[in-house]
């Protein structure tokens, strides 16, 4: 596989190792930071000469590994023994889809990736317990018992409830949304820190108040988006809508991080739609 056969399908597999990781740490924005790692590893093992033949099983064994990662430095769970035989049909994609993030989030690790890796991918049993490094019997258990505990929460997931968001934070990207609104973009430019950063999530990152102008700019040119005050995971967001169609989903959304009052980082989304699809977002303005 060439270097750019093998960069091709990453990036269409991408939405697909998303959804994994996203699953797996309870947030699809820290998701999408869980799959960089991983995907970074992976372009580094493939330089100094592992080759895949089971190219998603092997990206997918890396995103396992970098989620434990992530979940043990965050001390949010914890591998427990398995034991018993439960037998469980597998659990409709449409219940999945209905349980909250958190309730993911409630499994032990393995039943987590168990669940996932069968009735979101839809992978073997075999191939789980390839993936997570466990015997088919524990993999199985696994996979059965996590399905029996989704069943109990996804008949009354949590309602989404708007955030409590600190009023410093609400403040700030309140008027951040009401600049780009009015299209003023002098007045945002003038909010940024010198050292300001730009993610601009899969596909290029900037520094510096001078090298990110050309952002604002591109926005400042485009008609067909319309902006909106809300929140994603918790966090103030401004949410991106298509300006053709209905404001029911945001087409992407934007995150900021401040220093008192000057912007010091922007995380837009607008490369990776797939996040949004995962993330719990609400409208607040």
């Amino acid at each position: 596989m060439t270097d750019d056969d093998f960069d091709d399908r990453l990036q269409q597999l991408r939405p697909r190792l998303h959804r994994y990781c996203a699953r797996m740490v309870g947030s699809a924005v820290d998701g999408e930071d869980v799959l960089q790692d991983a995907l970074l590893k992976a372009l580094r093992a493939r330089g100094e000469g592992t080759v895949a033949e089971n190219l998603e099983a092997w990206l997918l064994r890396i995103a396992h590994n970098t989620s434990l990662d992530f979940l043990r430095q965050r001390s949010r769970s914890r591998v427990v023994p398995l034991t018993g035989d439960l037998e469980e049909a597998p659990l409709p994609e449409a219940d999945i889809v209905a349980v909250a993030f958190h309730a993911f989030g409630r499994l032990p690790e393995l039943q987590r990736c168990a669940v996932i890796l069968k009735d979101v991918l839809g992978h073997s049993v075999e191939e789980i317990a390839a993936i997570a490094g466990c015997t088919a019997a524990a993999a199985k258990s696994a996979l059965q018992r996590g399905r029996a505990a989704l069943r109990r929460l996804a008949p009354s997931p949590d309602d989404a409830r708007l955030p409590l968001l600190p009023d410093a934070g609400r403040r700030k990207m309140a008027a951040y949304v009401r600049l780009f609104q009015d299209g003023d973009f002098d007045a945002i430019r003038a909010m940024l820190a010198d050292d300001v950063r730009l993610d601009l999530v899969n596909r290029l990152r900037l520094e510096g108040r001078e090298g990110i102008g050309r952002y604002f700019t591109r926005y400042a040119g485009e008609t067909k988006w319309r902006y909106a005050f809300g929140a994603v995971e918790g966090r103030p967001a401004m949410l991106v809508f298509d300006g053709d169609g209905a404001m029911e989903k945001p087409a992407h959304f934007v995150l900021l991080d401040w220093r008192e009052e000057r912007i010091a980082a922007i995380r837009d989304f607008l490369f990776t739609p797939y996040v949004v699809e995962a993330a719990d977002w609400v409208r607040l303005g």
